[in-house]
């Protein structure tokens, strides 16, 4: 992305030149301060679509500025994570483990954006309401697919983890209790104290893909990986396994995540 944005700056630049135009006085027009346009022509900020429609004015692009908005729209997933979201769209199945957060496919708006713009380093408010956007899209399938079987099993501190603030919190966990009563979705708590060497471990989501090869994803802060060589997805399969032969059943689950919701 950074690329791109480089690439329209110096259009932007270009074009101020030819026409003779000061950044200061592009700046004043646009509302922006001479180093924020400095930073959007030298790539190193997006250059906003205000500027561009600003300096398409007053440069007499007829357009051309204006087009390259199209190239600067965030991306709605992590570059490291496409390929799994992707998987995910087209899964016939998926069982998801997550030991500190409730997993993306479940979260409520208000915690999704607790989370994402708390990103470090710091997202734009843009890329932020596009990622929030984006994730309430992937939701639409817990109901949208009926056929497809989604499985998660979360571990308690995630339960307890004040993401947002109490409120956010326990909207999210009444949403949980909610989602949980759809026919094709399981939802089952590990208790903490169980299975702690495999469930500290980190997340990781087990997928069917509709030509019934077995994948795998795991993720850590900064590196992610889709499997689907048969020794690591069989690792991460008994792995999921042991958590899942650990984790409370469905209905005392339910009953685990409610008391937590009572006493926030």
């Amino acid at each position: 992305m950074t690329e791109t944005w480089r690439y329209c700056g110096n259009q932007v630049k270009l074009w101020r030149t030819q026409a003779g135009v000061s950044r200061e006085e592009l700046g004043k027009e646009a509302g922006y301060e001479y180093e924020t346009v400095k930073s959007m022509e030298q790539g190193r900020r997006r250059p906003t679509v205000r500027l561009l429609q600003i300096a398409d004015q007053m440069c007499g692009a007829t357009g051309k500025l204006v087009a390259a908005q199209e190239f600067l729209k965030p991306e709605p997933f992590p570059a490291r994570s496409q390929e799994f979201m992707a998987a995910e769209a087209e899964a016939i199945a998926l069982n998801w483990y997550e030991p500190l957060l409730i997993p993306g496919l479940l979260q409520t708006e208000e915690y999704a954006r607790a989370l994402i713009s708390e990103s470090c380093p710091p997202l734009d408010d843009e890329t932020v309401t596009e990622r929030v956007s984006a994730r309430l899209r992937r939701q639409e399938a817990l109901t949208r697919r009926t056929s497809t079987v989604f499985g998660f099993v979360v571990y308690e501190a995630a339960l307890r983890t004040m993401v947002g603030g109490r409120g956010v919190m326990r909207r999210q966990l009444l949403r949980l209790v909610e989602v949980g009563e759809l026919r094709n979705v399981s939802i089952q708590v590990l208790p903490m104290g169980r299975c702690s060497g495999v469930a500290l471990n980190g997340p990781l989501v087990l997928l069917e893909t509709p030509d019934h090869e077995q994948w795998a994803w795991a993720e850590g802060q900064k590196t992610s990986a889709l499997y689907a060589e048969p020794g690591k997805v069989s690792a991460l399969t008994q792995a999921h396994g042991m958590i899942r032969m650990n984790a409370l059943s469905i209905a005392e689950s339910m009953e685990f995540i409610g008391k937590v919701a009572e006493e926030l």
